[in-house]
């Protein structure tokens, strides 16, 4: 039997489901078209088989006569048309009817529910986590556009800013196994500057810090410390100067002491919620250790809120009371 697409009944509803689900096919059509009701049959059909229908998995069609600000939001202007997201971001897009664009979007729709299928079960040895999360809110930190993002004042002979979002338990947690150094250190000072820019809107709730410098009794001004002074800038077209990044006021500034790192060596740092609405990017300054070295490590970065459905979805974000501040 073909399970039927769910009908967006407002856009509420339709951010309530991109949030919730991890991939999200729509069909967008309306009752006076013929052509786009045959081709959410033909959707049903393509998806009969597919597993994880209810979990990781949804169908959805979207009436674009009664949600005009949904069609809007994607620029919907032929019909049918049919959209692919994962995570809240779109994948793929097949405007008309078109069979074989189609089929390749299926195919898409199979890679990803295979994917996402395979992350689920993987567990524990690929979603290693420094703290828990807030109760309400997901980790959104693999919407970091990594290949845009920038790290200046890192010791090239550590790891590059790409470990930094690793979901792999870091290795100074694991007796130091492995070849590689899954983490950073500043190079000629304790100061670093990260810029990382979003794939799509997000609301940032906390900030999870994660600092696994060597233990040693001995004053040593080489052995890393954990970060002590913070200052974060949101929604910067590019990486912030040294100077530039002293002088400038920032969205918050945090100071960290030695209570607020647990046995894993993570800090959750909650964020001023309201300053943290529909950001597209986020720089992240560490002035100083908590310490005399000259050195601050960094393992891992989580960042936890939640994630829109792309950077032009403003007028469909959920309105409701706001935590935090």
């Amino acid at each position: 039997m073909v399970s039927p697409a769910v009908e967006i009944k407002s856009p509420a509803e339709w951010s309530s489901l991109l949030d919730a689900t991890k991939i999200v096919v729509a069909q967008f059509y309306s009752p006076s078209n013929t052509a786009s009701l045959e081709a959410i049959h033909i959707l049903e059909h393509h998806s009969q088989g597919i597993e994880g229908r209810g979990t990781v998995l949804e169908l959805a069609k979207v009436n674009v006569d009664e949600l005009k600000a949904i069609k809007n939001a994607y620029s919907i202007t032929t019909l049918p048309t049919t959209m692919l997201f994962q995570n809240g971001k779109e994948i793929d897009k097949v405007a008309g009817d078109n069979p074989r664009r189609l089929a390749q979007l299926v195919d898409k729709l199979k890679r990803a529910v295979d994917s996402a299928k395979t992350e689920q079960a993987s567990g524990s040895s690929s979603s290693w986590k420094g703290a828990a999360l807030p109760r309400g809110y997901v980790d959104v930190t693999d919407q970091v556009e990594v290949n845009r993002s920038e790290l200046l004042n890192v010791d090239t002979e550590t790891g590059g800013v790409r470990v930094l979002f690793s979901k792999e338990k870091p290795s100074a947690l694991s007796g130091g196994k492995g070849t590689a150094k899954d983490w950073v250190e500043s190079d000629t000072d304790e100061q670093l500057l990260l810029f990382m820019p979003f794939q799509s809107m997000l609301k940032l709730h906390t900030l999870q810090i994660t600092s696994l410098p060597p233990t040693d009794d001995d004053d040593n001004d080489e052995i890393p410390t954990r970060p002590k002074t913070i200052k974060l800038f949101v929604n910067k077209p590019h990486n912030l100067g040294f100077d530039e990044a002293e002088d400038l006021q920032a969205t918050q500034d945090i100071e960290l002491s030695e209570n607020d790192w647990n046995k894993e060596g993570t800090a959750s740092v909650p964020l001023r919620y309201v300053r943290f609405q529909n950001i597209n990017s986020l720089v992240l300054f560490v002035v100083n250790g908590d310490g005399d070295s000259e050195k601050v490590r960094i393992d891992r970065l989580r960042l936890i809120g939640e994630s829109g459905a792309n950077r032009d979805m403003g007028k469909l974000e959920k309105i409701g009371d706001l935590p935090g501040e």
